[in-house]
């Protein structure tokens, strides 16, 4: 799949995306503000056995932000099951050198009209780490919702950190 956002494109992971993906996420001011899943360091072993996963996936919901020329970053969302299947939960994340240009509010635009276009979503919903106005910011440029914080519900670097649960409801009248 690929959607384009501006001079920048969302697509489908692609192998040769490894080298880049370990020079944009291998970086401790990415890292910080992201769930210990996504390793720092993040090295080569840790890009293929992401690639390979976001290939094998049975309905495409996690992609690369890139350039004409390379990955810059990455967004999804996870479905929830259950009682929360009508839920999908969102991430994303940049690499440093784009930061501030506006790439990842038009990658969340562009995910939310996915996300609620092409499976039986009515609610998306994000965590932001205490200390990460960036990206509350794309959240309520987006038209997501702070619903509340959750107090020292984090532990990452040895920190208790509180962090806010935004969400986006879809219009379902």
């Amino acid at each position: 799949m690929r959607f384009p956002i501006g001079e920048w494109c969302i697509r489908t992971y692609e192998r040769r995306d490894i080298q880049a993906l370990v020079k944009y996420a291998n970086n401790p001011n990415v890292c910080r503000n992201l769930r210990e899943a996504f390793p720092y360091p993040y090295t080569r072993r840790d890009a293929s056995l992401w690639i390979e996963s976001a290939l094998a996936q049975d309905e495409e919901t996690h992609f690369a932000i890139a350039t004409g020329q390379e990955l810059i970053g990455g967004i999804g969302f996870q479905l929830q099951g259950d009682v929360h299947r009508r839920s999908a939960e969102l991430g994303y994340w940049l690499g440093e050198p784009f930061w501030g240009r506006g790439i990842a509010t038009m990658a969340v635009r562009t995910m939310i009209d996915y996300a609620f276009a092409d499976f039986d979503l009515v609610r998306l919903y994000a965590y932001v780490f205490a200390g990460n106005p960036a990206s509350e910011r794309v959240l309520e440029k987006t038209g997501f919702v702070c619903e509340g914080t959750l107090r020292q519900s984090v532990l990452k670097n040895d920190r208790l950190l509180d962090q806010k649960i935004f969400a986006l409801i879809r219009d379902t009248a």
